[in-house]
């Protein structure tokens, strides 16, 4: 099964840059491949995630997104503590995210959405490209 989920920074504050944007990427590819799912292609941007995986039929895509934010909020405000100026209480993601199912789009449709997000780190926007 594949979907594909974006989620953003609280307040779309571009927070996502620099060390804390690859320490950013690093988290998710190790929370993926600790749940067995497999990046087909993702951005970290300044203020928001696009990924597309391929997970199990045995993930619940709603607790994955919960690990997947947790645990990168949780790690990066550990190891930046200078972004507890901005985010004092606590919450690094805003709430929610959307998800959507890959079903009636082609790869092509999703690869070109995700070349239409990605630069070449240090470029204007600053985008990471998630991949292994």
């Amino acid at each position: 099964m594949s979907c594909h989920i974006v989620w953003a920074t609280k307040y779309r504050y571009h927070v996502l840059q620099g060390d804390i944007q690859s320490r950013c990427r690093d988290i998710l590819i190790q929370i993926c491949d600790s749940e067995d799912v497999r990046i087909l292609k993702g951005v970290v941007s300044k203020d928001h995630i696009h990924i597309h995986i391929e997970y199990p039929p045995r993930l619940s895509v709603s607790m994955f997104v919960k690990k997947l934010k947790g645990r990168s909020s949780r790690l990066l405000q550990q190891e930046f503590p200078e972004m507890g100026k901005k985010y004092w209480g606590r919450h690094f993601w805003a709430v929610g995210y959307g998800v959507w199912s890959i079903g009636n789009i082609t790869d092509e449709m999703v690869q070109e959405y995700h070349e239409h997000h990605r630069e070449k780190p240090n470029s204007s926007t600053g985008n990471w490209i998630i991949e292994k």
